[in-house]
């Protein structure tokens, strides 16, 4: 059966492009289209959407007013496609803490060719919200205090922009594995240390899961390293929404970050983040390089990193995500001697990534979202 989606965005050239761009998928309807909110409600009582694609700044009722609306009277899949994302990321934390699903930037200019280069980008985020399990969501309204304000990007975007240009490579780049990134070396021997880091790989939905973990972890947690798929430049707001929930410190990750206890270091959109050892001490390198899974940072090269350094002193989790990104690389750390968990059906919002890692028997454990902060928290008092 097709995805039934609606298109709400104040620009006509918008709505007509997306429109010709998804009524080339097969399956995938699109049963109408809204310059606001408002209109598109009333179109909704008529037929409701599988998905909404919902821009931010629009008139009479903008975008996140509208999205809270709708997940409280009629919980819907939403996809955020609005070029406010790209400068103001709080926003865009908001969408997602309130229960959007995923983000599609688009720039000021060029806004017809963006959306017809980055049309897998979108169809990937439209097929994987409608496959999203809306009742795992658990949306935070706490807000953010005023007293510690979030960084915005200072990022602007064209139509030949950064953003286009990742769209385009996504496209035309074949999958790659991590070893265009480094190589395996899972067998080699690791001491076993009292000294433990956690590996935290996940993408649609793991928002979410994250802010229901992390805030619940005591000051003693091991040290965290943490690959959430989401577009460059929002990564270190998503840090510091997370940091202001949680007892613990949680950063954007910069190169030469030791892992510490007390601390969940956040890859940067855009770039990989590996673990290394020096001796007795971890820390992670931020590093660029081609798309892995056709994601960068990859959740593979993280956990193949972990494997390779850390190995039997890793605790590793794959949660809610759509695709395949960190079930092989979950293995090779199972493979270590590590400790390794995937997140199961019934918590996640896409129950994809941890689906993959079980069939590939990269688990030690199938484990619920609810149970994740104790086992973590557990490993703080030993």
């Amino acid at each position: 059966m097709a995805i039934k989606v609606m298109i709400v965005d104040d620009s006509a050239v918008v709505r007509q492009v997306m429109l010709d761009t998804l009524s080339k998928a097969s399956d995938i309807v699109v049963i109408g289209s809204a310059p606001d909110p408002i209109f598109a409600r009333e179109k909704m009582e008529k037929e409701w959407p599988d998905v909404i694609v919902l821009d931010i700044e629009m008139p009479r009722m903008d975008g996140l007013t509208f999205l809270k609306k709708i997940m409280v009277e009629r919980p819907t899949p939403v996809v955020i496609c609005s070029s406010l994302t790209e400068k103001g990321a709080e926003i865009t934390m908001q969408a997602l803490s309130a229960g959007a699903l995923a983000i599609i930037t688009k720039p000021s200019l060029g806004v017809r060719d963006f959306i017809q280069d980055s049309s897998a980008d979108l169809l990937h985020a439209i097929r994987a919200a409608s496959m999203a399990k809306l009742q795992r969501l658990r949306p935070r309204t706490t807000p953010i205090s005023p007293a510690s304000p979030l960084p915005i990007a200072n990022h602007t975007s064209t139509g030949n922009g950064s953003s286009t240009s990742i769209m385009q490579e996504r496209m035309s780049s074949p999958k790659l594995s991590a070893d265009a990134i480094l190589q395996a070396t899972a067998g080699q021997s690791t001491i076993q240390t009292t000294q433990k880091i956690i590996a935290i790989g996940t993408s649609t939905g793991g928002t979410q899961a994250l802010e229901s973990i992390l805030p619940e972890l005591p000051k003693t947690s091991p040290g965290i390293v943490i690959v959430q798929h989401m577009p460059e430049k929002f990564t270190a707001t998503f840090a510091a929404r997370l940091n202001s929930l949680s007892q613990i410190e949680v950063r954007e990750a910069k190169s030469n970050d030791r892992i510490l206890p007390g601390l969940a270091l956040i890859a940067p959109g855009g770039k990989h983040m590996l673990v290394k050892r020096n001796g007795t001490q971890y820390h992670v390198d931020v590093i660029d390089g081609p798309m892995v899974s056709r994601h960068r940072p990859s959740v593979d090269v993280l956990f193949r990193s972990v494997a390779n350094s850390a190995g039997r002193n890793a605790i590793g989790f794959i949660l809610t995500g759509m695709g395949d990104d960190g079930a092989r690389g979950l293995k090779e750390l199972h493979d270590t001697g590590a400790r390794t968990y995937a997140q199961d059906e019934a918590s996640c919002v896409v129950f994809g990534m941890p689906k993959e890692a079980i069939k590939l028997e990269a688990n030690d454990e199938i484990i619920a979202l609810e149970r994740i902060p104790d086992v973590i928290a557990k490993l703080s008092n030993r």
